[in-house]
């Protein structure tokens, strides 16, 4: 029985994992810049005495803050349907795991939130960014 489409349920399944991802890395990339801007500005909610194993806050900063630009630029080229956005949304989901869990001195729960996040974004792109077309 079919229902007029050619859309099997495998694709609309990965569609909605695809959907799903490019929302996750929006938050994660709004986070991020948020969090960024923050670290920037040196702003209270940081741990105020945390030792980090690479540079300073600032540093970390700049670092979540070019990943958040990176997060939000690979959102909209996933909705887009880009095969780019699908790589870079892996790529920046990636750094930003290493990223998170340097950053787990200046706020514990909000890495590991963000870390999480990452997660599900890579394994929606990897198993289902490819059957977009198929």
């Amino acid at each position: 029985m079919t229902n007029g489409s050619d859309v099997s349920p495998d694709t609309m399944k990965g569609a909605g994992w695809i959907l799903f991802a490019g929302v996750m890395i929006a938050i994660a990339g709004v986070m991020n810049t948020v969090g960024g801007i923050a670290a920037l500005d040196s702003a209270n909610f940081f741990t105020a005495d945390a030792r980090y194993i690479i540079s300073d806050l600032n540093t970390w900063g700049w670092v979540l803050l070019i990943l958040g630009i990176a997060q939000l630029v690979a959102a909209f080229s996933i909705w887009g349907g880009g095969e780019y956005g699908r790589w870079i949304g892996v790529g920046s989901a990636s750094l930003n795991m290493i990223a998170q869990l340097f950053f787990i001195p200046a706020y514990p729960l909000w890495s590991l939130a963000i870390f999480s996040l990452d997660i599900l974004v890579i394994y929606g792109l990897v198993v289902y960014g490819g059957r977009q077309g198929a």
